[in-house]
């Protein structure tokens, strides 16, 4: 057989071998056996979450007494763990953790929405409207996410509480935010637009030519192209930046704490209570098992509203074409 004959007969049979490969791969992975593993994995991954459950419902005296498991042979559940800490507040909190509840809402919406908006506008004008230095601009900001931000965050405290100074020229002038809500959502607007640039700016990147020059041709401008087109052309994309971006938030302990204090309470958000639940000595999880319940409630109702567009999102800019 010559050669041109067997690179043909490769090219020829090479499909086959890929979809003989391919469904090999899908019976492995839905087969009993897998199946089995996966609910096994699963099992033992939800136990510490239903053992903190358990615990969140016994009284104070089992929980300080024996461990959750012993609910099996000893069943014994109350709600005054959960009412303890919505409404009384209970060790070095008081007045329960509702109105920590609504400022972490003030810090996560914002914090969520303004980073978004400013990103989609930016990702856009980088992958669509050509200009001097964009190229560079954008590995620019792709870089930043290398910074962490342990590092810049007393530096930007700083900045924010004293502005920027050349000798005794001010230069930037002290926007005195410290303290209240703008400063946690200059923070996380300010970390976030790394990432979400670059994620939106991948996927916006891969939207057909073509639709983009007949929009222009039918005499439609950057803006409107970007409201008629871009945007619900990527909402999975940005529904799925929203989801990390807010359980980001809504989980954040360390900027509310340089930023805020554990001492303001009208506006300390709700993780800065749940360590001042637990005691100096760990000695309250009774509280903690509760008030930690009370804080995923949202993080789970967001995950779910928005889960169509997760996957989507996570594979956005994973393929060309």
């Amino acid at each position: 057989m010559s050669t041109v004959e067997s690179q043909q007969t490769l090219k020829v049979n090479a499909p086959h071998v890929t979809s003989d490969t391919g469904t090999k791969v899908r019976q492995t992975l839905s087969s009993r056996i897998a199946s089995l593993l996966v609910v096994l994995l699963t099992v033992v991954w939800t136990i510490p979450t239903f053992g903190l459950l358990v615990t969140s419902l016994r009284p104070q005296a089992d929980v300080g007494t024996s461990g959750w498991w012993t609910v099996f042979t000893n069943p014994s559940f109350t709600l005054e763990n959960y009412q303890t800490v919505l409404f009384s507040g209970g060790y070095n909190v008081q007045g329960g953790l509702i109105p920590y509840f609504v400022n972490s809402l003030v810090v996560s919406i914002p914090g969520t929405l303004f980073p978004l908006a400013l990103a989609t506008m930016a990702a856009y004008a980088l992958a669509w409207i050509p200009f001097r230095g964009s190229n560079a601009l954008f590995f620019f900001v792709f870089g930043l996410q290398v910074v962490p931000i342990q590092l810049a965050l007393v530096p930007l405290l700083r900045f924010l509480n004293t502005g920027v100074h050349i000798g005794s020229v001010p230069v930037f002038p002290a926007l005195g935010v410290t303290g209240h809500f703008a400063s946690l959502w200059i923070t996380h607007t300010m970390f976030a637009m790394p990432l979400a640039i670059f994620l939106l700016h991948n996927f916006m990147v891969q939207l057909p030519r073509d639709l983009m020059e007949a929009a222009r041709v039918d005499g439609a401008n950057s803006f409107l192209i970007f409201r008629k087109i871009v945007l619900p052309l990527t909402a999975p994309s940005i529904a799925s930046f929203a989801i990390f971006q807010f359980l980001w938030v809504w989980n954040d302990l360390l900027v509310s704490l340089t930023f805020v204090g554990a001492g303001k309470d009208t506006v300390s958000p709700l993780t800065t209570r749940l360590q001042a639940l637990v005691g100096n000595f760990g000695s309250h999880w009774e509280l903690l098992a509760p008030s930690a319940f009370v804080a995923i409630v949202v993080p789970l109702i967001v995950f779910f509203a928005l889960q169509r567009y997760f996957v989507r999102g996570l594979l956005a800019g994973s393929v060309k074409g």
